[in-house]
């Protein structure tokens, strides 16, 4: 099936710094996303076109819906469960506490319900700090991997198998991992050139196809299982970030971005980094699983 893509579209023009985390929610008909640096949860209900901005109190990498208005929030040194609706903190799980400088970055939900998400250096130093972890339904943390510099992904091709990157060294690894949670296998997936930028979030579709975003290449690549590339779709920004299927077929592709680290002329030149946009697709994407307690 020849995958067909549509121009990218801007839905909310928000000049996020550092845009990740996409979180489509069909039970809200809402797509969730957050800019890092400006410790903001930002949420558009894709039928009314009303937008929400939540402020919290410290850096936010991802968060994950668990049921109603109750999500998770991967925070700097935490995992916070809070009802969104009325700002109410139910449960906080320290993450490295004992390495003040890291921060949670990417996260998602497996096939089974259960959360994985990565740490890293905050500062960005040329340091593997940076731990892959998995939040079980009991609420106990698995450290799974280290010696990252810059986690992101994962994608889960099913609940053994899944991607998961380091996108300093610009590599996505394949992972298989058994049921104590221990690496049975660990192989490179793919590598990229200086040119294509550095491997972000991605994504994978009901065909098993991986949609990776390019920071700083402007651009989405869609690769099989077998890393070939078999599509890619140009956007109008520099950094990407992070995407995911949703929308009311599960068929729009919903993409972050960044204006993080670009100069004047870059700006210029990519007027619309920092946007959240649409694209519609004849393919459609796996549906979204919620956390399980």
């Amino acid at each position: 099936m020849n995958i067909i893509t549509s121009e990218p579209k801007v839905i909310w023009n928000s000049k996020a710094i550092l845009g990740e985390g996409t979180l489509w929610v069909p039970s809200h008909n809402s797509i969730y996303f957050v800019d890092i640096k400006k410790k903001k949860i930002l949420t558009l209900n894709i039928k009314t076109n009303k937008k929400r901005i939540i402020k919290v109190d410290k850096e936010i990498g991802f968060l994950a819906h668990i049921k109603k208005d109750i999500f998770i929030l991967g925070l700097q040194s935490e995992l916070r469960i809070v009802n969104l609706k009325n700002k109410e903190t139910i449960r906080s799980i320290p993450i490295e506490e004992d390495i003040p400088l890291n921060r949670i970055n990417d996260g998602k939900i497996d096939p089974k319900g259960r959360l994985w998400f990565g740490t890293m250096d905050n500062p960005e130093r040329s340091i593997k700090n940076g731990s892959l972890y998995c939040l079980d339904k009991k609420l106990n943390i698995h450290k799974v991997d280290t010696k990252y510099y810059i986690t992101n992904g994962p994608a889960f091709i099913n609940a053994e198998n899944f991607l998961h990157t380091d996108s300093r060294s610009k590599t996505i690894y394949k992972i298989k991992i058994n049921k104590k949670y221990k690496i049975v296998k660990k192989t490179k997936f793919l590598k990229f050139s200086k040119k294509d930028g550095s491997p972000d979030g991605m994504t994978i579709d009901s065909k098993k196809n991986i949609w990776v975003c390019h920071f700083g290449g402007a651009c989405i690549s869609v690769y099989n299982l077998k890393g070939k590339k078999i599509h890619k779709i140009d956007l109008p920004a520099k950094n990407i970030t992070n995407c995911i299927f949703g929308g009311l077929n599960n068929n729009d592709i919903f993409v972050s971005t960044a204006l993080k680290g670009m100069n004047k002329n870059e700006i210029k030149k990519y007027k619309l980094s920092g946007s959240l946009f649409k694209i519609k697709t004849n393919i459609k994407g796996i549906q979204p699983k919620s956390f399980k307690i």
